[in-house]
C-alpha cells in the first residue's frame, strides 16, 4: 500500500445495535382504556467515546414519553449505538463527526425500533420526526462556550 493511500480519510460503519432498551407503562391496563390523544416528548442524548485507534462508539439515547394530563401512558428509551472507523482526519473534525454525522446515521434506527417497541405494546405507533443534529451540536458548543466564559 502506498503512502498516499494510507493516508486517505476513513469513515465507515463497523457495527450498529441496540445498546439498551426499556419500555415501562405504569398505569397498564386501565391506560389502554383511556380515549385521549396523549402528549408526546421526546428527549436526545448523544455521546461518543473512543474505543481503540481509529474506532469509535457513538450511542444515542431517545427517550419518548405519552402523558395524559394526569399519568403517564408511557415511557420508552432505546440507546441506539454503532461502532465507527474514523482515521486519517483531522482532530478538529472528530468532534462534529461524533456529533452530527453518527448520530444521524443512527437516528433512522432508533425511530423504527421505536415505533415498532411501542406498536408490540399495544399503543398507535409513535413517529418521530426527523431531528436536525447539526443545529443541536451547535446549540450544545454556544451553550458550553457561554458557560466556559460565565
Amino acid at each position: 500500500m502506498s503512502e498516499q493511500q494510507e493516508l486517505q480519510p476513513v469513515f465507515s460503519i463497523e457495527k450498529i445495535y441496540v445498546k439498551d432498551l426499556s419500555l415501562e407503562i405504569p398505569n397498564a391496563p386501565a391506560i389502554f382504556l383511556e380515549q385521549e390523544q396523549p402528549e408526546i416528548d421526546m428527549q436526545l442524548a448523544s455521546e461518543g467515546r473512543q474505543l481503540e485507534d481509529g474506532f469509535f462508539e457513538v450511542s444515542l439515547t431517545v427517550t419518548v414519553t405519552a402523558k395524559l394530563p394526569e399519568k403517564t401512558m408511557f415511557l420508552c428509551e432505546v440507546a441506539q449505538a454503532g461502532i465507527f472507523q474514523i482515521q486519517n482526519i483531522p482532530a478538529e473534525d472528530i468532534d462534529p463527526i461524533l456529533g452530527v454525522a453518527c448520530p444521524n446515521i443512527l437516528f433512522p434506527y432508533a425511530r423504527e425500533t421505536v415505533s415498532s417497541l411501542v406498536g408490540r405494546a399495544g399503543f398507535p405507533p409513535v413517529l418521530l420526526a426527523p431531528i436536525n443534529f447539526e443545529a443541536l451540536y451547535m446549540q450544545q458548543r454556544a451553550a458550553q462556550a457561554e458557560a466556559g466564559t460565565a
